[in-house]
């Protein structure tokens, strides 16, 4: 795609904004513009990109309109959530317009009769899943940043999170949307059915399309009957090997779908161990994984509960710790969430963070490889994740090289042998972070020439004039 000539942000039209939102909804005040212009991917980028004003629009109106201006003037617009995003898919390219969506934070409706929430996209993601909870349903997506994140950062990215395995990742959960297109014009798509073939799938487009092609409004959210028990286990393992051979066999011999499997290498869980000074039982095992598995009859849990445990035990486990009244689950999880906590606050420089995703069946041989590949190129590593869908995230740390180094530099021939061996084995780089702007170059590593092209004329069709998202997703 050609590189758009985009118009300034002038006075003239900071005033036009003003006019549509109000004073209230406009600033161009330098220090809001940095923060609101960054989000938490680590490394950052080669040079800061900030915003030229930034907007808070309260209503799908105010979406409607501020694209409509944007478009008519050629002037780039980012959408942003939170903040809490991993790829740079909020980080404003071409400066423009930083369109925050924070004021719309309202959950509209809880429609019991037909299990489904409708929300706005500026609701943080543990607001909607309390708000279900209150009336005795489930909202199963969970991404580990849901105490902090949007829903609509969440749909944008198609977040995955702990518990893909069996209730699938946001985008299994979105029945309809209302979106602002890039010429302002609302569209719905879907709504509280749960069977519709009438015209394209643009529901699904649109979910983890990053803001690229519309900036979403509203979203109805499926719901499930709320599980009345959950246990989960600590299971530390003798070796990163039989962990991994473990986790087909928890449903082909065990019977049992987990809701999640998550994976901690040794390095992960002494970082936390460091950071935190909690004292993980074995924390001197290979890995560590959380099995967490739930239902509606507390019998039958406990039978699922033996049953897997049974199976870790003769399947290389040290130990197996079961966690069942709330507290007690609380501390195993936080482990798992301290381990990305240590990572944005500690000290050591980071190479590159990644998110591959492989089949299943080959988590052992990238796993196996991974080490070499970190000396090759003078790196260590930490690796966890959800590993009951082959999602790792890997954070890769410079080890004996110059603090003053290029690090941008050198995470360049590390990635290309990394994504190179990951697309081997039929895996691809991001599986639930996201493109964005960090991965965007090496996205034609996954896709040939003709799906490019088609990802470009899908571009075009939504927004001819570039303004939406710019320099984000599309190779």
């Amino acid at each position: 795609m050609c590189e758009t000539r985009y118009a300034p942000v002038t006075e003239k039209v900071v005033e036009d904004l003003v006019s549509i939102l109000g004073p209230s909804g406009v600033t161009t005040d330098r220090g809001k513009r940095a923060v609101y212009s960054m989000d938490e991917t680590l490394p950052g980028f080669e040079r800061d990109y900030i915003a030229d004003v930034l907007c808070f629009p309260e209503n799908a109106e105010h979406v409607s309109a501020i694209l409509k201006y944007a478009n008519e003037h050629i002037i780039p617009v980012t959408p942003r959530g939170a903040g809490t995003g991993l790829s740079g898919g909020a980080v404003p390219v071409f400066g423009g317009i930083v369109m925050s969506m924070e004021r719309m934070n309202s959950i509209l409706e809880i429609d019991k009769a037909n299990r489904t929430l409708t929300t706005e996209p500026g609701v943080v993601t543990s607001e909607v899943t309390k708000a279900a909870r209150d009336r005795g349903l489930f909202y199963a997506g969970d991404p580990c940043s849901g105490d902090i994140s949007f829903i609509g950062g969440n749909v944008a990215e198609n977040a995955g999170g702990n518990k893909v395995i069996k209730y699938g990742a946001t985008g299994a959960h979105v029945l309809g949307l209302e979106a602002a297109l890039p010429d302002g014009n609302l569209v719905s798509f879907g709504g509280k059915l749960r069977k519709d073939v009438t015209s394209y799938d643009f529901i699904h487009l649109l979910v983890g399309s990053e803001g690229t092609l519309a900036v979403v409004t509203k979203i109805i959210l499926n719901l499930l009957p709320l599980p009345k028990c959950v246990t989960d286990l600590l299971v530390p393992m003798s070796s990163v090997e039989s962990a991994v051979r473990l986790i087909p066999l928890i449903t082909t011999e065990g019977g049992v779908i987990p809701s999640s499997i998550e994976f901690m290498d040794r390095n992960s869980i002494h970082n936390v161990e460091e950071y935190t000074s909690l004292k993980i039982p074995h924390s001197g095992a290979a890995a560590q994984l959380i099995i967490q598995l739930d239902g509606m009859d507390r019998k039958q849990l406990w039978s699922d509960v033996e049953r897997i445990g049974d199976l870790c035990v003769k399947n290389g486990a040290v130990e197996v710790f079961v966690a069942e009244d709330k507290n007690a689950r609380d501390r195993v999880w936080r482990i798992r969430k301290y381990v990305a906590e240590e990572e944005w606050t500690g000290s050591m420089p980071i190479l590159s963070k990644e998110d591959i995703v492989v089949p299943s069946s080959e988590v052992s041989a990238f796993l196996a490889r991974l080490p070499d590949i970190a000396k090759n190129h003078s790196a260590t590593y930490n690796a966890y994740g959800h590993i009951g869908d082959g999602n790792i995230h890997i954070t890769i740390f410079p080890d004996g090289i110059d603090p003053s180094a290029d690090l941008h530099a050198l995470a360049i021939p590390l990635r290309n042998e990394l994504y190179a061996y990951v697309k081997r084995l039929g895996g691809t780089l991001s599986g639930e972070h996201g493109v964005g702007l960090k991965r965007k170059e090496y996205a034609g590593i996954f896709m040939n020439e003709a799906q490019i092209e088609l990802m470009k004329r899908v571009k075009r069709a939504f927004d001819p004039n570039n303004i939406l998202n710019p320099s984000k997703l599309v190779p």
